[in-house]
Order: structure tokens, then sequence, then C-alpha cells
């Protein structure tokens, strides 16, 4: 039955962050808004069987036909963003948030003598300063309770702390530490509202700092044993962490800005837009684009936001975005005239283009960022994981290199080193288009000239198993012939692998991969076959490519680490952690071989003595070097 709905997304494609989700009908109308810790496991209910689900559910699943999202940090975060959402787009099939009343917010009221912190639904208390909306009464509520421990602001009315006052008698509040109680006269009236402008500062996005000096006051009190002192730092610090966690997407009301965000690898860049109206997010935009290899961050910067407002939309006075382009004062004057003739003033404010370094406008832009690198792995599992797309990239690479068949079993090799020391090599196979991971291989070369050197060694060692019978119950073989060998390199690599092959009798194809992954290299030839851009085949030679020398690097550093462990461990009165300490710093035995006296003993715990004798044992039948 859940097959019935032709728009479910593959299950792995979807995030398990937490998250607001929209479903959508044909004519992108949004019918409901929801939330979710975990997105994975609350969108997958919806795809169950549909006779399982509820009326209601049912229908808003078969009047859908498309289901999208959006990553956040917190579950609170989703909270608010799917309060927002559900004003702005009145979905049908919601029921909370559809009516028309006030929601609630945290006001200090910073202009009186004594200020007071207070939840409220009313925006007209005077001469006080403002923070949400927040979604829920109980989570400001919550909020407050844990702001009270470091901020011990007064939450009582104005005729409780008359009464106090006059009675020279404390609340409960002010009894537990929860108020600093001015009313009797603990602190004096200054200090309170120094406590409350505290409070204010650390609401409206400067959080960093005060759980920083927290830190720093609870550390002290340790050290001179204040052990009373410190506990209490130590419970006003945890308190303080919650709630920046939670108040996370609390935006100020009077914030309208665009915020983009990117992320991008050698073939493209996904873009995420968030229109902030208001202080809301009012709306948000995600696209793809082609980048060319040697585009630099600044020219993709710029190309995308003239791309974004291109058309009718009319930029905020302020783009936030990961980082400035080169020409951002002309893009800047460029967005100002369109903002001033599409809203028909001329005299509006100029648009501003800046990178947001802390508060919330920082918080806001990782949260962009974050969705737009979910974006791109979604792209790329897409283009991966459909069948028809595999088969059309595979058919592509067998007319680009003149195949006789699509090469249904890919091989690339990888050679990776350390300046020329520790050389290993990678297999990587790929089989209709997918990683076929048990039959990855790793190769150790005791020595090697050159690239072309280890890659013809490579390939000896690998035809040398060519046609050979698996043993009985083997899982994977070593045995299986490719329909293609890749080869990480140019002309010089390709035509040591052919040479390896044509000595060898086997009748293969072989391929290079230039660096600029448009270039295919076939043995003999003058040039390259250039792939188109964007094309399923470039796309799968890269993650072909990149796949080897993942898996490569991987090994060659497992092998880096393990061979100076094991050399450092027959070094008389050297224990592990100092073996790690040299290890960290050196990270090759190659290097720690070299190392002169004077910098061994520089390491910490390395006394003179064992700096010779890690250099006796490491060069037998040299004299240690000094200086």
């Amino acid at each position: 039955m859940a097959n019935e709905l032709s728009f479910r997304p593959p299950t792995g494609d979807i995030p398990i962050q937490p998250g607001v989700y929209r479903f959508l009908d044909a004519n992108g109308r949004v019918l409901y808004v929801g939330k979710a810790k975990n997105l994975r496991a609350r969108l997958t209910s919806y795809f169950a069987p549909l006779a399982s689900l509820h009326n209601r559910t049912r229908r808003m699943v078969t009047s859908a036909a498309d289901v999208t999202w959006t990553v956040v940090k917190t579950e609170f975060e989703a909270l608010q963003l799917e309060f927002t959402w559900i004003k702005e787009f009145d979905p049908p099939f919601n029921v909370q948030f559809t009516d028309d009343k006030s929601y609630p917010y945290l006001a200090i009221t910073l202009g009186d003598d004594v200020p007071r912190v207070v939840v409220t639904r009313r925006r007209n208390i005077p001469r006080a300063t403002y923070f949400g909306p927040f979604t829920k009464t109980w989570a400001i509520r919550e909020s407050l309770d844990l702001l009270l421990k470091p901020f011990p602001v007064r939450t009582c009315s104005d005729s409780i702390y008359a009464r106090a006052h006059k009675t020279l008698r404390p609340c409960l509040l002010g009894d537990i530490g929860r108020c600093a109680a001015p009313c009797v006269d603990r602190v004096t009236p200054t200090e309170h509202r120094a406590i409350a402008q505290e409070m204010a500062s650390f609401m409206g996005g400067d959080n960093d700092t005060f759980i920083a000096n927290m830190r720093e006051r609870m550390v002290a009190a340790s050290d001179v044993q204040d052990y009373e002192t410190a506990a209490r730092y130590r419970d006003n610090l945890e308190a303080l962490t919650t709630v920046a966690a939670k108040s996370a997407v609390v935006l100020t009301e009077d914030l309208d800005a665009d915020v983009f965000g990117f992320a991008r690898d050698d073939l493209s860049a996904t873009v995420q837009q968030f229109m902030v109206r208001g202080g809301r997010v009012r709306g948000v935009r995600a696209w793809t684009v082609d980048t060319e290899l040697d585009v630099t961050s600044s020219d993709l910067v710029d190309s995308i936001i003239r791309q974004a407002f291109v058309q009718d939309e009319i930029p905020a006075p302020v783009v936030i975005l990961p980082e400035l382009p080169d020409d951002a004062a002309a893009l800047s004057q460029w967005l100002t005239e369109r903002r001033r003739t599409m809203l028909d003033k001329p005299r509006a404010a100029a648009v501003r283009l800046t990178v947001a370094q802390r508060g919330e406008a920082r918080r806001l832009l990782e949260t962009v960022v974050m969705n737009a690198g979910e974006q791109l792995i979604q792209y790329k599992n897409r283009r991966l994981n459909d069948f028809s797309t595999r088969s059309q990239a595979l058919a592509d690479i067998q007319d680009a290199i003149g195949l006789d068949a699509p090469p249904l079993r890919i091989e690339c090799f990888d050679i990776s080193h350390l300046q020329g020391t520790e050389i290993v090599a990678s297999m990587v196979v790929f089989e209709d288009g997918l990683p076929r991971k048990a039959h990855y291989r790793k190769f150790s070369l005791t020595e090697a000239r050159d690239d072309t050197d280890a890659m013809g060694q490579v390939l000896t060692r690998r035809v040398a198993y060519l046609g050979q019978q698996p043993t009985e119950g083997e899982k994977s073989s070593f045995a299986y012939p490719p329909g293609l060998f890749l080869v990480d390199g140019g002309l010089p690599q390709v035509n040591a692998a052919r040479a390896v092959l044509e000595k060898a009798g086997i009748d293969i194809p072989v391929v290079g991969i230039a660096k600029r992954l448009e270039e295919l290299w076939l043995p003999g030839s003058d040039f390259p076959v250039i792939l188109p851009r964007m094309s399923e085949a470039l796309f799968m030679v890269q993650r072909i490519r990149d796949e080897a020398h993942r898996f490569a690097i991987t090994f060659q550093r497992q092998r880096r680490k393990r061979d100076i462990s094991t050399v450092l461990t027959s070094v008389p009165g050297l224990g592990d952690k100092k073996a790690t300490a040299l290890l960290r710093h050196f990270g090759s035995v190659a290097r720690l071989r070299a190392a002169p006296l004077d910098e061994l003993s520089s390491i910490t715990g390395i006394t003179p003595d064992l700096a010779h004798a890690i250099h006796r044992t490491l060069n037998p039948d040299e004299q240690p070097a000094i200086g």
C-alpha cells in the first residue's frame, strides 16, 4: 500500500537529525508542517501501509505530491521553525498554531528602577526589552527557571515587591537563591540592575562570554579549595549551557535578512537561502549549481547571489554570507539598486553584505550551512542510487573511451605516500556503479622510484590473481576480471599500467584519471578524453576516484602510526604516553630518525638520556646529530 505514494524518498536519504518537514501538493501549496527530533524516524511513519494510518493522516499523504525537510540543530529550534511556518503558510492539515492568539515572550523591564523579568503575551509593557516569541509557554518558563540560577532577577509584581520591602521579608525565591532580593537590601538597586542587564545581554546572544567567565570563576574557586562556591558556579554553568542551546533560534523582531549557506565539491555546489522577515524564517529556497574546478569561493558566492536575485525577489537590507566575495562593495551596490527599484523607494536603506560572527545571526548561519551540506549529500546520493542514472553513466563511459560493453565492474587504483616514504596503494571496486567494499584491497610497497613505478608494481600484483579460482567459502574474490581498470594519474601512469597488462597477456581496458577529473587518458594517446560537465559519467568517475583516494589515505595513516609505534616500543624506558607524544610531533619514522637530539629533548617527558636511546635505536650505525 505504501508503494502508492510515488513521492516517497529513499529512507537512507532522510537525515536522522532534528528538523522541520513540509508536505506539498502538486501546485506547491504547503499541506502540512511538522517537526521531528529524528526526521527519518518521523517521516517513515507517514509511509506505512495506508490502511494503518489515521483517516486524517491518510487524506493528507494521498493529497500530497512531495515532501521536503530542513535540518536544524536542536528539537527546540525545530519547534520554533515549525511555529513560524505554520503561521506563514496556514497549512490545512495542521491543527496547532492555527489560532490567531498572541505568543509568549520573555520581557525584562530594564527601564524600571528595580527591573524584573516576566513571561508575558503583552507587547505594551512600559520600558521593557522583549525576547522571543516562543512557541510554548512551558518552554520559556523552563528556560527562565534555569536563567534565575546565574541571573537572580526578581520576577514578582510591583505590589508583592512593595509588600516585601515594607515587611523586610523576602519571598520563597529569595530564600532559595532564585532572586537577589533587592526588596530586603541583600543587593542594592544598582547591583540588581547590573544582574538584569547581564541576563538581557545573555538572551541577546552574548552566550559564549558568560559561559567562559562562569567556567573561569569555577576553576578559580576550585583552585583555592572553595568547593561550595565552585559547585554553585558549576550548576550555573550547566544552566547557561542548557539555555544557550534552547534559545538558538530566538530572533529579534526587526531582523530582515537573507541568509545563505553553501556546500560544494569539485563538480557542483548546493545553496540554501533562509528568508528572514520580521525575525521569522518566512521561506527557504534550495538549489544546485554547476561549478568549474578552478572557480574560487569568492566567484562562487558572487554568482550565486546574483542568481538568487536575478528574478523578482527583493533583497533584504542585510545579506548574511559564510564569506564575503572580493567585489562585495560592487555587489552590495547592485543589490541596493535592485531593492530601491523594486520597492520604488529611491532612499531605501542600502543592502549590507556581512559575515555573521556571533549571536543569533551566527547560529542561524550555521543552521543554513548545515542544511546546504545535507542537501549536497542528498543530491549525490540520489545520483548514485538511481539505477537508470547509473546505467546511463556506465553507457556514457563505454561510449567515451570506446569499450565494447559497459564496464559493469570497475577497479580503481591510487598511490599514497609521505614524501616518498610509507608507500601504500588502494584498490576500490564498483559494480553496477555502486561500491563493493568487500572487494577492496590494500597494498604495501617496500620502495618505488616514483608513482609510475609504484603503479606498475601494484598492477603486477593485481593481475597475478586474475583467473584464479576462489577458495571454498571465500566471500569476496580477488580473481574476478574487471571491465575497466582506472589508475589515478595521467599518461605516464596509464602507459605503465598498460605495459604490465600486455606483459601478462591480459586484455582489459585501462584509463588514467588526470587531476582535473574531466580528462581520461588512454594508453599511447596524444590527447585526453574530455567528459562533459555535469554528465553522469563524470560524476561516477569522480566518485570512484575520490573513494580510491580516501581508502589509500586512510591505510597510509594507519600504516604510519603502526610502524612508528612498533619501532618506539623497542626503546628502553619509553612508555605509551611518550611514544604518542613523539608520534604526534614527528608523524613518521623517517622524520623521527632524522631529528637532532635537541628537538627530541624538547618533547615533554623526553630526557636527554632517553633522546640518546631513541636515536641509537633508530640509527644504530650513526653518531647522534646535535643542534
